[in-house]
């Protein structure tokens, strides 16, 4: 009925980020066919450019990632929040959206376009390698800067026998 409220002293004592996570490790881990989701992302652009007729399923794509990730990614929620927070995960995203932007426009000001229904779908696939590639690292550095958040705080905790 009545619930503690928290006092600055215990919200200072929480930890926070990464430090916060104590799934196990291989539970945190995104699985491979999740990865095929944000690869269809990635060239979605390049996908609806080479096939318009494909902009409905991937609207069905975009409403079953995010029932996906609300549901059975539920417990991965809190690392991709601590994830976002940091640099180096905004460093790839904007560096992704800078590579899809900066290549059109190299290729404009070189007088070539990707007009075409193959050269469509040859970036759309370039684009999605990237996008995953980019994935599994920023995920692997994540799960070893996890790791040693917890190792690090295995070490200053006092063990209690």
């Amino acid at each position: 009925m009545f619930r503690k409220t928290a006092t600055p002293a215990d919200a200072a004592a929480a930890p926070k980020g990464l430090a916060a996570i104590t799934e196990p490790i291989e539970e945190l881990r995104l699985p491979v066919w999740f990865f095929g989701f944000e690869a269809v992302f990635a060239c979605a652009y390049d996908l609806i450019k080479a096939y318009p007729v494909m902009l409905p399923v991937l609207g069905a794509l975009v409403v079953a990632n995010i029932v996906i990730s609300l549901t059975m990614m539920r417990k991965r929620l809190r690392l991709a929040k601590a994830l976002w927070r940091g640099k180096e995960t905004r460093k790839v995203a904007i560096g992704l959206l800078a590579l899809r932007l900066g290549s059109h426009f190299v290729l404009n000001a070189v007088g070539v376009t990707v007009t075409s229904t193959a050269a469509h779908l040859v970036f759309g696939v370039l684009m999605a390698a990237i996008t995953v590639g980019l994935l599994v690292f920023t995920q692997q550095t994540a799960l070893r800067a996890l790791e040693s958040a917890r190792a690090k705080a295995a070490q200053e905790t006092p063990a209690t026998a």
